[in-house]
């Protein structure tokens, strides 16, 4: 498995971590898993927060999924696959924390560099 394999379980984990950070957060009662959504949107502060980047997390993953596939497909050099890869999950861990700390201007600088990774894979895979 490549790096930019790893990567991709990486992004889909990281996206898990931060449903977690919310409904531990929010001290998600035991009953609320029966309509965990309604409960989510009943959040305030970090914990909202945290479930935003969740719902971010399964926006940005499948993209991110889809660039590394068919950078890897079109044999592009795998090391750079793999360092763009690694951005990526930079920039997500980044977003994660800036969302969380309510820096809202630095959290968009940290989608939009992972937004760019994505889109780079696709370019050196053309």
């Amino acid at each position: 498995m490549t790096t930019a394999y790893w990567c991709v379980l990486a992004a889909a984990a990281l996206t898990y971590l931060a449903t977690g950070l919310a409904k531990m957060g929010g001290r998600m009662p035991v009953g609320a898993n029966h309509t965990p959504r309604d409960w989510l949107e009943q959040l305030q502060g970090w914990p909202k927060r945290a479930h935003w980047a969740q719902q971010n997390g399964f926006e940005a993953f499948p993209l991110f999924a889809a660039a590394v596939i068919i950078a890897s497909l079109a044999h592009a050099p795998q090391a750079r696959i793999d360092s763009l890869a690694l951005a990526f999950i930079g920039f997500r861990v980044t977003y994660l924390i800036l969302y969380l700390a309510d820096l809202s201007w630095l959290r968009t600088t940290a989608w939009t560099g992972g937004i760019a990774c994505c889109v780079w894979l696709f370019f050196i895979g053309a």
